[in-house]
């Protein structure tokens, strides 16, 4: 709906500038432009109308691209008005609303928010992963991990399957702030690495009807989550020691889930709890942090928790010690693998447990190609 609009107020906008080449040109009596207007300026009206024109396409075609042309068709609109501006001032109207598209599409989709921000992490991620083959997983690979772990792997299908150097997830779902607050549907993207370890999760959803757009990232040293409203407007932005111990649960949680090969990692020390419990301390460079998985009779991972990763307030900015769990709740297949379609994310408030965030997952690509 959005780009049907945008899209129709940029070819009517466009089109009307075609007055200005005719009247320029004198192909037609046009009484509502009082002024003359030489033929150079009826040039100016003809490019102009050329690149909105053109910008309706990109919209649609090569969004990324629409504030440029966009930008441009602007720049060209209003020399061309201000030529002609007691007949065709009122235009400054829809370039103005224009110009507000052309920035939020300049951030949204462009190269100045943080979409194209993720989408570089992510170039330079795939560009540092090995392109040698990977050794396969074997049967002797799985001898140190506790039996659970080694049910889990063998139900997952990874012997017989490449190492995990990197993978890519896609999911949709939906996502709350708190237990009271409304939820917010969502698609997300994320791509995972390892030899250093780093996380980078990209999210789109819908607010009150406004955009938000948002950005996890986890590299070597920190972690950084940022959210966004119409891609310009600060909600949360949180960064530092506290994100990076609690988004190396994640990290460990992501590997758990969605690469159980990873698991093979020697920066994960076991011990069995019980027949269906597992403790696993996983460290990375300061951080150590603690998590049990908890396995189905089946082998398959049911849940997995951590008091490691504390909860956001509200307020976008305090961080609320609360235990993190992520039962699942399917599973389906992905390639080769056996994994997870459908779970969700809970924190254990003082006032009771709720779901944060329920996601369905759609494609799991271990070690994408660049």
């Amino acid at each position: 709906m959005f780009r049907f609009l945008a899209g129709s107020l940029l070819a009517v906008h466009g089109l009307i500038h075609l007055m200005g080449f005719v009247k320029g040109f004198g192909l037609a009596p046009l009484e509502q432009l009082v002024k003359p207007i030489s033929r150079p300026m009826g040039l100016l009206w003809l490019v102009a109308a050329v690149v909105l024109c053109a910008s309706v396409a990109t919209l649609f075609v090569a969004p990324r691209w629409f504030w440029l042309f966009g930008g441009v068709g602007i720049v060209f609109s209003q020399v061309a008005i201000a030529t002609s501006w007691h007949d065709a001032r009122f235009g400054t109207i829809p370039n103005a609303l224009l110009l507000a598209l052309v920035v939020y599409a300049a951030y949204s989709k462009g190269p100045f928010g943080l979409r194209a921000e993720y989408e570089r992490l992510v170039r330079d991620g795939l560009a540092q992963v090995s392109t040698q083959e990977a050794p396969l997983v074997t049967e002797a690979d799985l001898e140190r991990l506790p039996e659970p772990v080694q049910r889990y792997l063998r139900f997952a299908g990874v012997v017989g399957t490449p190492r995990v150097r990197a993978f890519r997830v896609e999911v949709t779902g939906r996502i709350r702030s708190s237990a009271e607050s409304p939820w917010m549907a969502i698609t997300a993207e994320q791509h995972n690495f390892f030899d250093p370890p780093r996380r980078y999760f990209w999210l789109e959803a819908v607010r009150s009807g406004l955009p938000v757009d948002g950005l996890h990232a986890y590299g070597h040293d920190d972690a950084s989550m940022r959210i966004r409203l119409l891609s310009l407007v600060p909600v949360v932005d949180l960064s530092g020691q506290d994100m990076m111990r609690g988004e190396t649960v994640t990290l460990l949680n992501d590997m758990s889930v969605f690469a159980p090969a990873a698991l093979l990692d020697p920066a994960i020390q076991w011990r069995q709890l019980d027949a269906h419990r597992v403790e696993a301390r996983y460290t990375n460079g300061v951080h150590s942090i603690r998590s049990v998985l908890v396995f189905a009779d089946t082998g398959a991972l049911a849940d997995f928790w951590s008091d490691d990763r504390p909860a956001l307030a509200e307020d976008g900015k305090t961080l609320l010690s609360q235990r993190w769990s992520t039962p699942l709740f399917d599973y389906g297949t992905q390639g080769p693998y056996r994994l997870c379609s459908r779970g969700e994310a809970r924190y254990a408030a003082p006032s009771g447990d709720y779901a944060y965030i329920e996601l369905d997952v759609r494609e799991v690509v271990i070690n994408p190609e660049q």
